[in-house]
């Protein structure tokens, strides 16, 4: 006799929670396998809205090797832990190159549903 309000109420808020989620973007990587990339950890975070590089050689560059050059990324990272966050990436496969002196490791991030951009909150004078 109560179960069929509570099953009524259980979809209907597990249909908000797939609304409230939706406006979030999605995100693939496919890592790089080679036994001499095993050094450099290439990862998303918890939240997967951020690409987490993080080795014990220190990380030199990174960069995009895409056709567009409008939206590629070349970062000097210089440090041994790097955080990208994917609202940089275009929607599409995105080819990036991590460079660790000599090694180049190159993995792929495909980006499915485009990350939101972070709102500029600039002050307009209207006269």
């Amino acid at each position: 006799m109560y179960i069929f309000p509570r099953c009524i109420i259980m979809l209907l808020f597990l249909g908000c929670v797939n609304f409230a989620f939706a406006q979030k973007g999605k995100a693939t990587i496919y890592k790089n396998k080679n036994f001499q990339a095993a050094g450099l950890y290439h990862d998303f975070n918890r939240t997967k809205d951020t690409l987490v590089l993080r080795s014990d050689k220190k990380i030199n560059y990174l960069y995009t090797a895409n056709h567009s050059a409008k939206d590629d990324i070349n970062v000097r990272v210089d440090s041994n832990t790097y955080k990208l966050p994917l609202n940089k990436l275009k929607k599409g496969r995105n080819v990036l190159v991590a460079i660790q002196s000599p090694l180049k490791i190159v993995f792929v991030v495909e980006v499915e549903k485009e990350f939101p951009k972070p709102v500029d909150e600039t002050l307009i004078a209207v006269d």
